[in-house]
């Protein structure tokens, strides 16, 4: 009975969860980008997972560039964080400076090739398009 009761919670703490997942390819290597929160306006915790044929890449030099083009009374915005080996990925922390879509590139080098995989994420927002608040925040200042 305990059994059956702790499986049930763990599906349903799995349905609940909060955090970003995006999952792309590039030049054959697959890019898991994961955070366990919502990303936010501040401090964030951004883990990149690399792979070949399923098998986990944990030689790579690797950086997490987000960036927000300049729009009209706003300048061009932009922060890089360096990728530290962390179990079978990288763990790299990232300030984003206000709410809103930030593009990324997952810059990383395998050997002498070099690889870029982009994708974007709306502050506040988690996986599945839903909106996620932390901290009182919510994307963008309050």
């Amino acid at each position: 009975m305990k059994k059956i009761l702790a499986l049930f919670i763990t599906l349903t703490l799995s349905l609940f969860a909060e955090g970003y997942y995006d999952k792309g390819e590039t030049g054959g290597i697959t890019v898991e980008v994961i955070s366990k929160k919502t990303l936010i306006e501040g401090n964030n915790e951004v883990f990149v997972k690399l792979s070949k044929d399923g098998k986990a890449i944990t030689d790579a030099k690797l950086k997490a560039k987000f960036f927000m083009p300049e729009m009209p009374g706003m300048p061009y915005m932009e922060y890089i964080g360096e990728g530290t080996p962390e179990g079978d990925g990288y763990k790299t922390a990232v300030n984003l400076s206000m709410g809103g879509t930030w593009q990324y590139h997952i810059l990383f080098m395998i050997g002498e090739k070099k690889y870029r995989y982009k994708g974007s994420a709306n502050l506040g927002q988690d996986s599945t398009g839903g909106m996620k608040c932390a901290s009182g925040k919510c994307g963008s200042a309050m």
